[in-house]
């Protein structure tokens, strides 16, 4: 069976992706950010949660937002943040897609009844 090569801009966005959850500490703004939902929540609040503050939390959102999973946004005097539902969603799809790609016509694991 051919294998039809990953464009190279879909594995690049993974990539540094990844790398910017390479850390656990922006794994967890995420992972905070990912239950906060799509209104985010106000940078002070999110240091606050994930115990992270000051010019270190503003140093991991910063790879977050270049890695295009977070965004940050004005309101008022406050920054909030939230997540790029859909990027997170590419990441996820980018691993799953080929699943059990090279067994043939087998189905995803997740679409059985035992799976």
């Amino acid at each position: 069976m051919e294998q039809s090569p990953t464009p190279i801009p879909q594995v690049t966005r993974a990539a540094t992706a990844f790398a910017a959850l390479g850390s656990e500490a922006r794994l967890s703004i995420l992972h905070r950010l990912v239950r906060a939902g799509p209104s985010g929540l106000p940078i002070g609040a999110l240091g606050e949660e994930v115990g992270i503050t000051g010019s270190v939390l503003t140093h991991h959102v910063k790879h977050l937002v270049s890695a295009g999973l977070v965004e940050q946004r004005r309101d008022g005097r406050r920054i909030l943040c939230s997540v790029v539902i859909s990027e997170v969603e590419a990441l996820s799809d980018f691993l799953i897609s080929e699943c059990c790609a090279d067994l043939g016509a087998a189905p995803h694991p997740r679409d059985t009844a035992d799976g």
